[in-house]
Protein backbone atom coordinates (compact mmCIF):
# COMPACT_ATOMS: atom_id res chain seq x y z
CA UNK A 1 0.00 0.00 0.00
CA UNK A 2 1.49 3.12 -0.78
CA UNK A 3 -0.25 7.00 -0.08
CA UNK A 4 -0.61 10.38 -1.70
CA UNK A 5 -0.50 12.99 0.70
CA UNK A 6 -2.11 11.36 3.40
CA UNK A 7 -4.79 8.96 1.47
CA UNK A 8 -3.32 5.64 0.85
CA UNK A 9 -3.35 3.51 -2.30
CA UNK A 10 -5.30 0.19 -1.98
CA UNK A 11 -4.39 -2.10 -5.24
CA UNK A 12 -6.92 -4.60 -5.59
CA UNK A 13 -6.07 -6.21 -9.03
CA UNK A 14 -6.44 -9.24 -7.12
CA UNK A 15 -9.03 -9.61 -5.10
CA UNK A 16 -10.64 -12.40 -6.73
CA UNK A 17 -7.34 -14.41 -6.04
CA UNK A 18 -6.53 -16.45 -3.20
CA UNK A 19 -6.98 -16.25 0.29
CA UNK A 20 -3.93 -14.49 0.92
CA UNK A 21 -4.21 -11.87 -1.34
CA UNK A 22 -7.81 -11.51 -0.17
CA UNK A 23 -6.64 -10.90 3.47
CA UNK A 24 -3.39 -8.61 2.35
CA UNK A 25 -6.09 -6.66 0.67
CA UNK A 26 -8.64 -6.71 3.48
CA UNK A 27 -5.82 -5.84 5.86
CA UNK A 28 -5.01 -2.72 3.49
CA UNK A 29 -8.50 -1.24 3.80
CA UNK A 30 -8.67 -1.87 7.59
CA UNK A 31 -5.72 0.32 7.81
CA UNK A 32 -6.83 2.75 5.59
CA UNK A 33 -10.25 2.71 7.38
CA UNK A 34 -9.73 2.49 10.95
CA UNK A 35 -7.16 5.95 10.16
CA UNK A 36 -8.92 8.07 7.57
CA UNK A 37 -12.09 6.19 6.32
CA UNK A 38 -11.19 6.61 2.73
CA UNK A 39 -8.64 5.63 0.44
CA UNK A 40 -8.11 5.09 -3.69
CA UNK A 41 -8.66 1.64 -4.83
CA UNK A 42 -6.71 0.90 -8.40
CA UNK A 43 -6.99 -1.73 -10.86
CA UNK A 44 -10.07 -1.85 -10.84
CA UNK A 45 -11.04 -3.19 -14.40
CA UNK A 46 -13.61 -0.67 -14.46
CA UNK A 47 -13.89 1.76 -16.75
CA UNK A 48 -15.12 5.58 -16.58
CA UNK A 49 -14.28 7.97 -19.92
CA UNK A 50 -17.95 6.68 -20.97
CA UNK A 51 -19.86 7.50 -17.89
CA UNK A 52 -18.04 10.92 -18.02
CA UNK A 53 -19.01 11.46 -21.30
CA UNK A 54 -22.63 10.86 -20.96
CA UNK A 55 -22.57 13.36 -17.69
CA UNK A 56 -20.83 16.26 -19.63
CA UNK A 57 -23.48 15.36 -22.22
CA UNK A 58 -26.25 15.67 -19.91
CA UNK A 59 -25.09 18.98 -18.34
CA UNK A 60 -24.83 20.38 -21.52
CA UNK A 61 -28.69 19.93 -22.86
CA UNK A 62 -30.88 22.87 -21.98
CA UNK A 63 -32.28 23.06 -18.85
CA UNK A 64 -36.22 22.76 -20.36
CA UNK A 65 -34.73 19.40 -21.41
CA UNK A 66 -33.21 18.37 -17.81
CA UNK A 67 -36.50 20.12 -15.95
CA UNK A 68 -38.61 17.19 -17.89
CA UNK A 69 -37.13 15.07 -15.88
CA UNK A 70 -37.08 16.92 -12.81
CA UNK A 71 -36.29 14.22 -9.61
CA UNK A 72 -39.46 12.95 -8.47
CA UNK A 73 -41.00 10.84 -5.36
CA UNK A 74 -38.46 7.81 -5.87
CA UNK A 75 -35.37 10.54 -5.80
CA UNK A 76 -34.56 10.06 -9.53
CA UNK A 77 -34.00 12.85 -11.88
CA UNK A 78 -32.51 16.08 -12.00
CA UNK A 79 -31.56 17.69 -9.39
CA UNK A 80 -31.30 21.91 -10.23
CA UNK A 81 -28.93 24.20 -8.52
CA UNK A 82 -29.92 25.33 -5.11
CA UNK A 83 -32.33 22.53 -4.67
CA UNK A 84 -29.95 20.88 -1.91
CA UNK A 85 -29.03 21.85 1.29
CA UNK A 86 -27.19 19.49 4.15
CA UNK A 87 -29.55 19.94 6.98
CA UNK A 88 -28.85 16.73 8.28
CA UNK A 89 -24.80 17.16 8.43
CA UNK A 90 -23.42 16.22 11.67
CA UNK A 91 -20.13 18.24 11.38
CA UNK A 92 -21.29 21.60 10.11
CA UNK A 93 -24.40 23.96 10.68
CA UNK A 94 -25.35 24.28 6.99
CA UNK A 95 -28.02 26.95 5.38
CA UNK A 96 -26.73 27.42 1.90
CA UNK A 97 -27.71 25.29 -0.96
CA UNK A 98 -24.96 23.15 -2.55
CA UNK A 99 -23.40 24.67 -5.78
CA UNK A 100 -23.87 21.51 -7.92
CA UNK A 101 -26.70 19.94 -10.49
CA UNK A 102 -26.75 16.77 -10.84
CA UNK A 103 -28.75 13.42 -12.44
CA UNK A 104 -29.68 10.92 -9.86
CA UNK A 105 -30.15 7.53 -11.23
CA UNK A 106 -30.98 4.31 -8.65
CA UNK A 107 -31.76 0.73 -9.06
CA UNK A 108 -34.04 -0.62 -11.24
CA UNK A 109 -37.85 -1.45 -10.43
CA UNK A 110 -40.77 -2.23 -12.56
CA UNK A 111 -44.18 -2.14 -11.92
CA UNK A 112 -44.60 -5.46 -11.35
CA UNK A 113 -42.50 -5.70 -8.47
CA UNK A 114 -43.29 -6.57 -5.12
CA UNK A 115 -41.47 -3.38 -3.62
CA UNK A 116 -42.74 -1.25 -6.75
CA UNK A 117 -44.35 2.28 -4.98
CA UNK A 118 -42.96 1.88 -1.36
CA UNK A 119 -39.87 4.82 -0.74
CA UNK A 120 -37.21 4.66 -3.25
CA UNK A 121 -38.83 2.23 -5.36
CA UNK A 122 -39.69 2.83 -8.59
CA UNK A 123 -38.51 3.56 -12.09
CA UNK A 124 -35.25 5.77 -13.36
CA UNK A 125 -36.34 8.87 -15.86
CA UNK A 126 -33.83 8.65 -18.87
CA UNK A 127 -32.75 12.12 -21.00
CA UNK A 128 -34.33 11.73 -24.34
CA UNK A 129 -32.37 13.65 -26.34
CA UNK A 130 -29.47 11.17 -26.03
CA UNK A 131 -30.10 7.80 -26.61
CA UNK A 132 -26.86 6.72 -26.07
CA UNK A 133 -26.87 7.80 -22.51
CA UNK A 134 -28.89 5.11 -20.75
CA UNK A 135 -26.80 1.71 -22.15
CA UNK A 136 -23.68 3.55 -20.96
CA UNK A 137 -25.27 4.19 -17.53
CA UNK A 138 -26.85 0.75 -17.19
CA UNK A 139 -23.44 -0.70 -18.61
CA UNK A 140 -21.86 1.58 -15.96
CA UNK A 141 -23.86 0.34 -12.74
CA UNK A 142 -23.62 -3.41 -13.40
CA UNK A 143 -20.23 -2.96 -13.36
CA UNK A 144 -19.73 -0.87 -10.45
CA UNK A 145 -22.04 -3.50 -9.02
CA UNK A 146 -19.76 -6.32 -9.63
CA UNK A 147 -17.10 -4.11 -7.81
CA UNK A 148 -18.69 -3.16 -4.76
CA UNK A 149 -20.05 -6.76 -4.31
CA UNK A 150 -16.29 -7.36 -4.44
CA UNK A 151 -15.29 -4.69 -1.68
CA UNK A 152 -18.21 -5.96 0.38
CA UNK A 153 -16.71 -9.30 0.60
CA UNK A 154 -13.23 -8.38 1.44
CA UNK A 155 -14.87 -5.52 3.94
CA UNK A 156 -16.08 -8.75 5.50
CA UNK A 157 -12.53 -9.95 5.93
CA UNK A 158 -11.46 -7.03 6.93
CA UNK A 159 -13.34 -7.08 10.37
CA UNK A 160 -12.37 -11.28 10.66
CA UNK A 161 -15.90 -12.24 9.31
CA UNK A 162 -16.46 -15.06 6.56
CA UNK A 163 -16.31 -12.98 3.24
CA UNK A 164 -20.00 -14.14 2.67
CA UNK A 165 -21.13 -12.55 5.77
CA UNK A 166 -22.47 -9.49 4.41
CA UNK A 167 -24.02 -10.92 1.19
CA UNK A 168 -27.96 -10.90 2.86
CA UNK A 169 -27.70 -7.59 3.23
CA UNK A 170 -27.04 -6.46 -0.20
CA UNK A 171 -30.11 -8.91 -1.84
CA UNK A 172 -32.05 -6.01 -2.64
CA UNK A 173 -28.68 -3.22 -2.87
CA UNK A 174 -30.17 0.60 -2.38
CA UNK A 175 -27.97 1.82 -5.52
CA UNK A 176 -27.24 5.84 -6.65
CA UNK A 177 -25.23 6.63 -9.38
CA UNK A 178 -25.28 10.75 -9.43
CA UNK A 179 -24.07 12.42 -12.49
CA UNK A 180 -22.22 15.95 -10.38
CA UNK A 181 -21.63 18.84 -12.10
CA UNK A 182 -20.22 21.65 -10.13
CA UNK A 183 -19.79 25.30 -11.59
CA UNK A 184 -16.55 27.25 -10.76
CA UNK A 185 -17.20 29.33 -7.90
CA UNK A 186 -17.83 32.57 -8.98
CA UNK A 187 -16.02 35.66 -7.45
CA UNK A 188 -16.70 36.31 -3.46
CA UNK A 189 -17.90 33.51 -2.54
CA UNK A 190 -18.22 33.48 0.85
CA UNK A 191 -16.28 30.91 3.25
CA UNK A 192 -19.09 28.34 4.10
CA UNK A 193 -20.66 28.00 0.42
CA UNK A 194 -19.31 25.01 -0.99
CA UNK A 195 -20.00 22.49 -4.13
CA UNK A 196 -20.68 20.22 -1.20
CA UNK A 197 -21.10 20.91 2.19
CA UNK A 198 -18.86 19.26 5.03
CA UNK A 199 -21.28 16.04 5.50
CA UNK A 200 -20.76 12.24 6.09
CA UNK A 201 -22.50 9.75 3.58
CA UNK A 202 -25.52 8.03 4.60
CA UNK A 203 -24.61 4.15 3.85
CA UNK A 204 -22.30 1.56 3.23
CA UNK A 205 -19.32 2.73 0.86
CA UNK A 206 -19.27 5.12 -2.08
CA UNK A 207 -17.20 4.70 -4.79
CA UNK A 208 -15.73 7.86 -6.19
CA UNK A 209 -14.86 8.72 -9.98
CA UNK A 210 -13.38 12.19 -10.02
CA UNK A 211 -12.43 14.42 -13.07
CA UNK A 212 -8.83 16.05 -13.01
CA UNK A 213 -9.43 19.35 -11.21
CA UNK A 214 -9.76 18.05 -7.60
CA UNK A 215 -11.78 19.99 -5.15
CA UNK A 216 -12.81 16.64 -3.01
CA UNK A 217 -11.37 17.44 0.44
CA UNK A 218 -11.30 15.02 3.60
CA UNK A 219 -11.62 15.86 7.28
CA UNK A 220 -8.89 14.17 9.16
CA UNK A 221 -9.69 13.11 13.27
CA UNK A 222 -7.31 16.43 14.51
CA UNK A 223 -9.88 18.24 12.33
CA UNK A 224 -7.40 19.40 9.60
CA UNK A 225 -8.74 18.88 6.15
CA UNK A 226 -6.71 17.20 3.20
CA UNK A 227 -7.52 17.18 -0.02
CA UNK A 228 -8.13 13.88 -2.07
CA UNK A 229 -5.71 14.33 -4.90
CA UNK A 230 -7.37 13.22 -8.28
CA UNK A 231 -5.20 9.99 -9.65
CA UNK A 232 -6.23 8.67 -12.79
CA UNK A 233 -7.66 4.88 -12.94
CA UNK A 234 -8.37 4.79 -9.36
CA UNK A 235 -11.88 5.84 -7.05
CA UNK A 236 -11.94 7.18 -3.98
CA UNK A 237 -13.43 4.96 -1.76
CA UNK A 238 -14.97 5.82 1.87
CA UNK A 239 -17.03 4.41 4.87
CA UNK A 240 -20.35 5.90 5.15
CA UNK A 241 -22.70 5.42 8.18
CA UNK A 242 -23.63 2.47 8.23
CA UNK A 243 -20.61 0.56 7.87
CA UNK A 244 -19.11 2.98 10.60
CA UNK A 245 -22.05 1.79 12.82
CA UNK A 246 -21.58 -1.74 11.71
CA UNK A 247 -18.36 -1.74 13.24
CA UNK A 248 -19.18 -0.19 16.32
CA UNK A 249 -17.35 3.39 15.20
CA UNK A 250 -13.41 1.06 14.63
CA UNK A 251 -13.68 2.93 11.09
CA UNK A 252 -15.04 6.38 10.79
CA UNK A 253 -17.56 7.60 8.55
CA UNK A 254 -15.47 10.56 8.01
CA UNK A 255 -16.61 14.16 6.67
CA UNK A 256 -15.95 15.31 3.58
CA UNK A 257 -16.62 18.83 1.28
CA UNK A 258 -16.04 20.23 -1.94
CA UNK A 259 -15.30 23.60 -3.53
CA UNK A 260 -14.84 23.80 -7.02
CA UNK A 261 -11.69 26.55 -7.01
CA UNK A 262 -10.86 25.89 -10.62
CA UNK A 263 -12.30 28.30 -13.81
CA UNK A 264 -14.32 25.22 -15.53
CA UNK A 265 -17.03 22.67 -14.82
CA UNK A 266 -15.79 20.20 -12.59
CA UNK A 267 -17.54 16.92 -12.95
CA UNK A 268 -17.59 13.68 -10.50
CA UNK A 269 -19.44 10.53 -10.32
CA UNK A 270 -20.20 9.11 -6.94
CA UNK A 271 -21.54 5.73 -7.13
CA UNK A 272 -23.20 4.43 -3.74
CA UNK A 273 -23.13 1.04 -2.18
CA UNK A 274 -26.05 0.13 0.14
CA UNK A 275 -27.77 -2.34 1.81
CA UNK A 276 -31.37 -3.40 1.25
CA UNK A 277 -33.73 -0.51 2.29
CA UNK A 278 -35.26 -2.96 4.94
CA UNK A 279 -32.22 -3.98 6.51
CA UNK A 280 -31.36 -3.70 10.62
CA UNK A 281 -28.21 -2.04 11.14
CA UNK A 282 -26.51 -2.73 14.11
CA UNK A 283 -22.54 -3.23 15.39
CA UNK A 284 -21.78 -6.84 14.65
CA UNK A 285 -20.47 -8.98 17.31
CA UNK A 286 -16.99 -8.51 15.74
CA UNK A 287 -17.14 -5.16 16.54
CA UNK A 288 -14.15 -3.49 19.00
CA UNK A 289 -15.32 -0.04 20.18
CA UNK A 290 -15.19 1.98 23.38
CA UNK A 291 -18.24 3.61 21.70
CA UNK A 292 -19.98 0.71 20.88
CA UNK A 293 -22.95 1.41 22.80
CA UNK A 294 -23.14 4.85 20.79
CA UNK A 295 -24.67 2.80 18.05
CA UNK A 296 -28.47 1.73 18.47
CA UNK A 297 -30.43 -0.56 16.12
CA UNK A 298 -31.32 1.59 12.95
CA UNK A 299 -33.45 0.53 9.76
CA UNK A 300 -31.49 1.66 7.01
CA UNK A 301 -34.47 2.75 4.59
CA UNK A 302 -35.93 5.00 8.04
CA UNK A 303 -32.29 6.13 8.57
CA UNK A 304 -31.80 7.42 4.64
CA UNK A 305 -35.54 8.44 4.27
CA UNK A 306 -35.44 10.88 7.22
CA UNK A 307 -31.94 12.48 5.63
CA UNK A 308 -33.61 12.81 2.23
CA UNK A 309 -36.84 14.73 3.54
CA UNK A 310 -34.52 17.16 5.10
CA UNK A 311 -31.76 17.72 2.72
CA UNK A 312 -33.98 18.21 -0.01
CA UNK A 313 -36.45 21.24 -1.27
CA UNK A 314 -38.86 18.62 -3.32
CA UNK A 315 -39.48 16.61 -0.33
CA UNK A 316 -40.22 19.62 1.63
CA UNK A 317 -43.22 20.67 0.49
CA UNK A 318 -46.06 22.40 1.77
Amino acid sequence: MREVGSLPVVDIANRRGGAAARDQIAAELDAAFRNLGFCYISNTGVPTREIFAAAADFHALPMASKQRIAVNDFHRGYIAPNSSTIRTSSVATVTRPNLSESLMIMHEVAPDDPRYGQPLQGPNQWPAELPAFRPAAVDYMARMSALARDLTRLIAIALGLPENALDAYFDQPTVWLRLLCYPPEPPGTPRDQFGAAPHTDYGFITLLAQDALGGLEVRRADGTWISATPIPDTFVVNVADMLSRWTGGRWRSTPHRVRNQADELRFSVPFFWDPSMDSLIEPLPIAQSAHEETFQAVQFGDYVMERLNRNYAYRRRA
